[in-house]
């Protein structure tokens, strides 16, 4: 299995805050934006006397709930098309392994999110990479790119819109050109879609469970972590018009019982939250992001990609290992008792060499933390020399 590039420096960042340095996270996708409180409240206040097991793919009433939410967002779905799952990655997992076998081949644009490395690797799947650029801002690479890749063992293309690590937001247009190769090769379309929310610029977010004609095809990825801010609930969904997709994934499900009871309470209780709570939290991370893309263009060097949605961006950095300067920095760089934590993108990447010197950042922390944290990195990138 590999590491992962988010986690694999923890270790460090204790040892750094044992000696006193501040260490202000750029690494994780962990939003301080507060929790809805109506989610909150629904575990404080419930009257559950036995916290039973629930039903193997999520209450009724909550995937009921669910489907409304869809609905909402135009996307036509019933309860029946949908199973609830521990996290996004339980999701992402049970779909790898519902429609692929050993040696398999699932095709993905990268830089993509680390993790689709170890669930591969854990349902003994081999990651075909299709490589985009900073250069383009991660647009999606040209179709005959995926074309050249396509054997007999593909079985799917993967991607996250918008995009973790690169905030891109893939159009319409790009959705219907991937929508016309999964059907022309008779392949599925899995789409991690847990930042639906978070678009920029009156940009609007396509998902490919509203492009016709992809009913046996389409497979979403979905999490309440990100757009509730609960990371910690560990609730997800698998969603697919594909019925022997589901009938196949519920077995899996069936395996591991059920999601958590008191997990699905508050989410399902936080899909009342208001949509001022929604536009609020985009308009933070706007203003957020355009602190950070402005700080970073004033380090002499450095190569920044523009995010179009998510709250993650590229940074393309004047070193050579970006691993070993993460790790400098913790071990051995502060200005006034404080260091940073970034991640290094390589882990991003299927491609070996690539990414070496990029880094991934975050941008869920208060505009004085952000702007703090890339003076911090400037005067780093000053005096490191590898």
């Amino acid at each position: 299995m590999p590491e992962s590039p988010i986690r694999k420096l923890v270790p460090y960042a204790e040892a750094a805050k044992e000696r006193g340095i501040e260490v202000i996270h750029l690494n994780i996708g962990q939003p301080d934006i507060k929790t809805p409180q109506i989610a909150l409240d629904a575990v404080k206040n419930n009257d559950l006397e036995i916290l039973a097991y629930s039903r193997t793919e999520g209450s009724e009433a909550y995937r009921q709930k669910i489907a409304k939410y869809y609905a909402k967002n135009d996307i036509d779905v019933t309860a029946s098309q949908i199973i609830v799952t521990t996290g996004g990655s339980e999701a992402l997992a049970f779909a790898m392994n519902t429609i692929a076998d050993m040696g398999d081949e699932i095709i993905i644009p990268e830089p993509f999110y680390a993790n689709y490395n170890g669930f591969a690797t854990a349902s003994g799947l081999n990651v075909v990479p299709v490589t985009s650029y900073i250069e383009d801002n991660f647009a999606l690479p040209p179709i005959e790119e995926f074309e050249k890749l396509i054997t007999t063992r593909t079985r799917a293309i993967l991607i996250c819109n918008p995009g973790n690590p690169t905030g891109y937001l893939y159009s319409k247009e790009e959705i219907k050109k991937l929508a016309a190769i999964v059907k022309k090769h008779d392949l599925f379309l899995v789409a991690d879609e847990v930042y639906r929310e978070f678009t920029y610029e009156g940009r609007e977010h396509y998902s490919i469970l509203q492009e016709a004609g992809l009913e046996k095809h389409a497979i979403v990825v979905d999490s309440v972590s990100k757009r509730y801010s609960m990371c910690g609930a560990r609730i997800g969904c698998l969603v697919s018009k594909n019925k022997e997709v589901i009938q196949t994934a519920l077995k899996f499900a069936q395996a591991r019982l059920s999601p958590p009871t008191y997990a699905q309470i508050a989410s399902e209780a936080a899909l009342e939250t208001p949509q001022r709570y929604f536009d609020a939290v985009k308009e933070e991370y706007v203003s957020r992001r355009d602190l950070l893309i402005t700080e970073l263009n004033k380090i002499e060097g450095i190569k920044v990609g523009n995010p179009q949605g998510a709250f993650y961006c590229i940074v393309e950095l004047p070193i050579k290992n970006a691993d070993k300067f993460a790790q400098w920095l913790l071990e051995s760089f502060n200005t006034n008792g404080a260091t940073v934590m970034v991640a290094p993108a390589a882990g991003f990447y299927a491609t070996e060499g690539l990414g070496l010197n990029q880094v991934r950042i975050a941008y869920v922390l208060e505009k004085e933390e952000i702007k703090k944290a890339v003076h911090i990195l400037g005067e780093a990138l000053k005096v490191y020399n590898d």
